[in-house]
């Protein structure tokens, strides 16, 4: 997780990046976002399945943070088979 934001206004980008760089350094992908002072719970935490899905299939691994998140949030973002996505 990225941080981002202001002084006492932090939020968080989810993003894959190379284990030899600092936790605020170039970053591969973003694949999500997390903002703690959102007031509706339900969207502070915004991710891109498919993208997360690839990251973690060719060897990247998650904090823990962002392990509770995938699993607390992600069938909230998946799509259901056979339904084309819309813009």
């Amino acid at each position: 997780m990225k941080q981002m934001g202001r002084k006492h206004r932090h939020f968080f980008r989810i993003v894959a990046i190379d284990h030899h760089q600092p936790r605020d350094g170039r970053v591969l992908e973003e694949l999500g976002t997390y903002d703690p002072h959102m007031k509706d719970k339900e969207n502070r935490v915004t991710l891109v399945p498919a993208r997360i899905e690839y990251w973690m299939s060719v060897g990247a691994k998650a904090s823990e943070r962002v392990q509770v998140f995938l699993k607390k949030y992600m069938d909230k973002f998946r799509q259901p088979a056979g339904e084309a996505k819309t813009s």
